[in-house]
């Protein structure tokens, strides 16, 4: 499914109203960290994590602005490399899930928190093949392990967020392995910092950067 921008102003009002509200309501309350986490003295340089959460450009923006990571970059993960194309994967018969692909320093920033920032704001691990407007398999919600510490962990702070109650739904993200990441097109990637006027990331993408920056504020940078 493609993103539409909206089609009138009073869909752009309602839009716009909703990201004033969520400026102004204040921070919600951030997840607990990460119990179980990869040392970072078990690990050695720099370290790849892939999430998927639906539309790639909030959640690349997302990871953009946290300290610690030094790439982020919207892609595709699940199917194959003939079908890495937007236009292809926006069908949602590829097996792909739009993702993104995040760079950082273990030193800085630690996968569990990587993955508590993820669950917080970069999106709402109980929609199913879902996140807002945006429907389909393609923007399920998912984290792609590249080892077995990652995928340990990542149960571990599923199991974790579940016991506690951390949402009034289940979680439903899938832990699966990463079979390989594919870049996304060119026009796709730091896609929030070219068209932050554009309704759709007003309305869906900045209120995420503003709660990090609200829950996160040690963690939040100006620009990566």
């Amino acid at each position: 499914m493609f993103r539409f921008p909206y089609r009138n102003l009073a869909a752009l009002a309602v839009a716009l109203a909703g990201v004033l509200q969520t400026l102004d309501v204040g921070a919600a309350s951030p997840l607990p960290a990460a119990a179980t986490d990869v040392p970072a003295a078990s690990v050695k340089g720099p370290q790849t994590a892939v999430f998927a959460g639906g539309c790639f450009w909030g959640v690349e923006a997302v990871y953009r602005h946290v300290k610690g990571v030094t790439k982020a970059v919207s892609g595709y993960a699940g199917g194959n490399a003939k079908s890495a194309d937007y236009q292809m994967v926006s069908t949602g018969m590829t097996g792909h899930a739009e993702s993104v692909e995040v760079s950082y320093d273990p030193a800085q920033v630690s996968y569990g928190e990587l993955l508590r920032i993820f669950f917080s704001v970069a999106h709402d691990p109980t929609q199913l093949n879902r996140q807002g407007p945006d429907y389909g398999t393609q923007y399920r919600s998912a984290v792609f392990f590249t080892n077995d510490e990652q995928k340990r962990v990542a149960q571990a702070y599923i199991d974790q967020l579940g016991k506690a109650k951390a949402f009034a739904d289940p979680i439903v993200t899938q832990v699966v392995p990463l079979p390989a990441f594919y870049p996304a097109e060119a026009y796709h990637q730091n896609y929030l910092a070219f068209h932050r006027t554009q309704p759709y990331i007003v309305a869906h993408d900045l209120p995420k950067l503003a709660q990090l920056k609200q829950q996160f504020p040690e963690r939040y940078v100006a620009m990566q």
